[in-house]
């Protein structure tokens, strides 16, 4: 009977992955009254795996300096800008390819969940 529970949790979980997978734009958030902020540092190539809040890049204008985060994660496919570049709120920053970390990262979740409650019976006699 515990067979099928964990097969029928990554069978839930692969069509949200799936819906969530895909290229993710991962653009410069609002940033005050700035529309063409440097940028200064990058912290990101093609190919490298980021995470949510990751920075992304430091923008600096007359009065401060502010990293970029992340608002997605996964594998970086495409970095679309480059130091010096002069950007705004909105300007994409680089693509993203999201989703199959998500599902296998909660596979072991659901297992966990399972073995829980057959742990919970043996205290009880």
């Amino acid at each position: 009977a515990a067979a099928p529970t964990p097969a029928a949790a990554p069978a839930a979980l692969a069509p949200s992955g799936a819906a969530a997978g895909g290229l993710v734009e991962v653009v410069v958030p609002d940033i005050g009254d700035f529309d063409a902020v440097p940028i200064i540092e990058l912290f990101v190539k093609v190919g490298d795996t980021i995470a949510v809040d990751d920075a992304i890049a430091t923008l600096e204008s007359d009065k401060a300096t502010m990293d970029v985060p992340s608002s997605a994660a996964g594998v970086v496919k495409e970095v679309l800008v480059a130091l010096g570049d002069k950007v705004g709120q909105g300007k994409v920053l680089i693509k993203v390819e999201t989703g199959a970390g998500a599902a296998i990262a909660a596979i072991p979740v659901a297992a966990a969940a399972a073995a829980v409650p057959a742990a919970a019976p043996s205290p009880a006699p």
